[in-house]
């Protein structure tokens, strides 16, 4: 069976992600969207709440499943008998830094990574952009799932 991770923290998935997801699950068995665990880094979404907006946007697609990882990627993949990463890529400045990741993971598991440029519509996504915009009120519906924008536009309102 062909496995696949596509890692990240997804605070939170847009289309861009799922548009990478819904890729990798048209070439791979079985895709598993691993939620990056960061304590350090202060999310809008917790790590169980983009687990299950995950599971709920992904839910078309019969062979992605949700997980979560701390630590290192590649032990991940291990534990779990993935052999390939899939990352998405936005612009050249995306490429300089996953190919040193990539070139990293391979050394140390064999684990390779597979690079997908996204589709030219998602380009500029980023779940930071998103939620800076969402932030002082621009418009981000057209970019996030419809139930994640509406999450997002709650919890903005909470925090301010």
């Amino acid at each position: 069976m062909r496995r696949a991770v596509c890692p990240g923290s997804f605070d939170p998935v847009t289309h861009g992600h799922l548009d990478i997801i819904g890729r990798a699950a048209g070439l791979f068995d079985e895709v598993v969207v691993a939620v990056l665990v960061n304590k350090s880094k202060r999310s809008l979404f917790t790590v169980e709440e983009r687990i299950g907006m995950l599971e709920d946007v992904t839910a078309p697609f019969g062979n992605v499943s949700i997980g979560s990882f701390h630590g290192l990627l590649v032990d991940y993949c291990r534990e779990h008998d993935i052999h390939a990463i899939v990352k998405g890529l936005r612009a050249v400045t995306d490429f300089d830094y996953e190919l040193q990741m990539a070139q990293m993971n391979q050394r140390l598991s064999g684990v390779d990574t597979l690079f997908m440029s996204t589709s030219p519509e998602y380009s500029f996504v980023s779940s930071s952009l998103v939620k800076e915009v969402a932030t002082y009120g621009g418009d981000v519906a057209h970019l996030v799932p419809a139930p994640v924008y509406r999450r997002m536009l709650e919890r903005i309102r909470e925090r301010a």
